[in-house]
């Protein structure tokens, strides 16, 4: 958990481990979180908050495939005689159909590809 440090000195600028970060923008932007009461819970600003997933998002981008929630939709073996799918909704209204047993370097090419 992060820890409340006393700035003293010329330095007054408090440095945030890379474990803290990730915990406090887990707290932040998990769903249903309210940013502003995760911040002033850790005594950081909303706006580094943002600077800090903006940064995450950037390496995530550059360093190969991030995860993001998914949400179940239907039942198990839906209109595909049976196969499991993944659908795959981009922000420009393009649609990607996924079978279950494709090679996982296929799907990271597509996604990398229509990103």
């Amino acid at each position: 958990m992060a820890q409340a440090i006393l700035l003293t000195g010329q330095d007054r600028r408090r440095r945030w481990s890379a474990d803290d970060r990730l915990e406090i923008l887990e707290a932040a932007f998990a769903p249903g979180a309210n940013v502003s009461e995760v911040a002033r819970r850790f005594d950081v600003s909303t706006g580094l908050l943002y600077t800090w997933r903006r940064q995450a998002l950037a390496v995530a981008v550059t360093d190969g495939p991030a995860f993001v929630p998914a949400t179940v939709l239907g039942a198990a073996g839906g209109g595909d005689g049976g196969v499991a799918t993944i659908v795959v909704d981009f922000a420009n209204g393009t649609k990607v159909r996924i079978a279950s047993g494709a090679p996982c370097d296929l799907a990271a090419a597509v996604m990398r590809a229509l990103k």
